[in-house]
């Protein structure tokens, strides 16, 4: 990867965008940011860029997403499913054809949006489901692993509780913040980054606490209709981008 000016700029802004998803939403939303990335290097090298990156925002999301906005008990249940997914995850980006998950993930994500929207486009309570917490975290650590695009499956169990909009995304960032920390050895391995992306990542540094800022700044304004209506409507975004990539990566 040749590091000029426009690759600079360019990783500045997905980089950016990235950060200001975490502080805004909690996190879960890489994926909006690497069709960024995708116009100065490959999405494997995206995706090594981008591992040791989110472990600096998680850090400084954690200034913003204390303790006191983590749903313990959903997290009990999330984090060893997204933990052994992960692992899975690294054999299935080696062995299985990735575009396929893509598609399915674009699928069940958008059919979820759409009962959604046929129920009435309210947020109604339901109970918690141990079973539909671990197949969550599971699929979730699956699909963070080979697109960094872990964001659907959790919102899918999270998003039907009813959570406050801080509980919603302070759960979020922890659970993605042990996510983060459990692929980033694996995706280096994949990766292997050059010095080239290292001194990227370098950079690429200066953007994250202004991005997580400006997020979370935004979070505060909306209220707790617009912030679940706007994680809606990201996961819509999410699943179109995953279907486009599985797509055209079958066409290309």
């Amino acid at each position: 990867m040749e590091l000029t000016l426009a690759t600079i700029l360019v990783a500045f802004a997905g980089v950016f965008l990235i950060s200001f998803m975490r502080g805004a939403f909690g996190g879960g939303f890489a994926i909006i940011g690497i069709p960024l990335l995708s116009i100065v290097m490959d999405p494997v090298a995206a995706g090594g860029l981008l591992a040791p990156l989110f472990i600096a925002m998680d850090l400084v999301a954690l200034r913003y997403w204390k303790p006191s906005t983590w749903s313990k008990p959903d997290l009990v249940l999330l984090v060893p499913g997204l933990v052994i997914g992960i692992g899975i995850g690294y054999v299935v980006f080696r062995v299985l054809d990735h575009r396929a998950i893509a598609i399915l993930m674009a699928a069940i994500t958008l059919a979820f949006v759409g009962l959604w929207l046929i129920r009435g486009a309210e947020v109604t309570p339901h109970p918690r489901s141990r079973p539909k917490a671990v197949a969550a975290g599971f699929t979730s650590g699956i699909t963070t692993m080979v697109a960094h695009s872990g964001g659907p499956p959790l919102a899918m169990y999270l998003l039907p509780l009813g959570l406050s909009k801080e509980i919603y995304a302070g759960t979020t960032s922890l659970f993605f913040t042990v996510g983060n920390a459990t692929k980033l050895v694996p995706w280096l391995i994949l990766s292997q980054p050059s010095i080239g992306t290292w001194t990227l990542m370098a950079l690429c540094l200066l953007t994250i606490p202004v991005g997580v800022w400006s997020g979370w700044r935004l979070h505060g304004v909306l209220d707790q209709r617009q912030v679940y209506r706007a994680c809606y409507g990201l996961l819509v975004v999410t699943a179109l981008k995953l279907l486009w990539d599985g797509v055209s990566g079958f066409i290309a």
